[in-house]
């Protein structure tokens, strides 16, 4: 009996995790901003790419992925940030978007965890090759 417990209380707790971590609010005012400098480079949990291309180009790519949906700015405005969430948990990735000049400088990071593993250079990668396909 005490056995039965204590598996329903660790199931319990686990559902009550995966359920916060699907469920829980994205604040606008945290998550859709840039860092001062974006460079090439992957970071811990994260990836931050500058690419020559067109914000509004990049969006119609963007918006097409599975999960994603817009979460704060505009193509008008000059920066979009995005939340894509994994297919099984529902684990959030934030990817802000911004144009300038000739230029997109895009910032892609987890919200839970240390380590994506490569998930977010992945994505950002394929929407830049995607991007480049398209001319």
């Amino acid at each position: 009996m005490l056995r039965r417990i204590a598996v329903i209380a660790v199931v319990a707790a686990l559902a009550g995790v995966l359920a916060f971590i699907r469920l829980a609010p994205s604040d606008p005012a945290r998550w859709h901003q840039m860092p001062e400098t974006v460079g090439n480079r992957d970071i811990e949990g994260g990836a931050m790419r500058r690419a020559e291309g067109d914000l509004a180009a990049l969006d119609a790519i963007v918006r097409d992925t599975p999960r994603t949906r817009v979460l704060a700015g505009s193509v008008d405005q000059g920066m979009v940030t995005y939340v894509t969430r994994s297919r099984v948990f529902g684990f959030p990735d934030y990817t802000t978007v911004r144009q300038d000049g000739e230029m997109l400088e895009i910032y892609g990071r987890l919200r839970f965890g240390r380590s994506d593993m490569g998930v977010n250079a992945g994505r950002i990668d394929g929407w830049l090759g995607r991007l480049a396909e398209a001319g």
